[in-house]
């Protein structure tokens, strides 16, 4: 297994991949690049920030206009739990990295390679399996102690996101309580069928508080594993069939 590891986006985007391959990671690499260089906002020449500065939509590009619909149909999907515009500004953010590591994971495939895992912040898409031939193994750390795993799943295909204030702080917020500092859940990880879909999911439902784990638990295929500030674990039906 070769493991190769960039910091991107302001954190590190790591690809593992099994068996021989070419210049492949770094056309993904690219592509985080090129997906900062837009999405940031953090970076004052980015669409977005020129957005939030006033470009007329007329100028907008069209993949941007492509990833605010998504932001808008995950908003009505969460009852509005998810939501990029805040104090005047819109932040992507929210969906943005679980998207691009899937389309970076898109691009691994079409190169050819069938065993890989992507991640980037701790948001993982998976494919094929790793190189002992077994599904690949991904820790969930406990938000108290990140030097200790509380659970280890194992999975093929699938996406798996983490969200919580215990690594970034306050940087999710509940969109229809905004002023109201997010207290009662210390991470929530969620299975789905691929990063995009864990990732945005996992974002509204950390914002619903204590319910965000019912609410994944209602979408098909979709499990997640909840731990509140107490450190009681809840977690959904199905989420013990990926548990090793």
């Amino acid at each position: 297994m070769i493991i190769h590891t960039r910091q991107i986006m302001g954190m590190p985007v790591i690809i593992k991949t099994v068996g021989s391959e070419s210049d492949a990671a770094q056309k993904a690499f690219d592509y985080f690049t090129r997906i900062d260089a837009r999405y940031s906002t953090y970076k004052p020449s980015s669409e977005i920030s020129r957005i939030n500065a006033g470009l007329p939509k007329s100028k907008w590009s069209d993949e941007m206009r492509q990833v605010l619909k998504l932001c808008e149909q995950t908003k009505r999907q969460t009852n509005g739990y998810f939501d990029i515009a805040h104090n005047g500004q819109l932040d992507p953010s929210g969906l943005v990295k679980g998207w691009a590591i899937k389309n970076a994971a898109d691009i691994l495939l079409g190169l050819g390679l069938k065993n890989f895992y992507v991640e980037a912040g701790g948001d993982i898409q998976t494919h094929g399996l790793n190189s002992k031939g077994e599904p690949w193994r991904i820790g969930i750390r406990n938000p108290f102690d990140r030097r200790q795993v509380v659970k280890v799943v194992a999975v093929s295909g699938l996406g798996v996101a983490t969200s919580g204030t215990y690594i970034r702080g306050q940087h999710i917020y509940n969109p229809l309580k905004p002023n109201q500092p997010l207290t009662g859940v210390a991470s929530l990880t969620v299975i789905g069928p691929n990063i995009y879909e864990a990732d945005r999911f996992a974002t509204a439902a950390f914002a619903m508080g204590k319910t965000g784990i019912s609410f994944i638990d209602s979408i098909n295929g979709l499990e997640g594993y909840m731990i509140d500030t107490n450190g009681v674990a809840t977690l959904t039906t199905g989420f013990n069939k990926y548990v090793i």
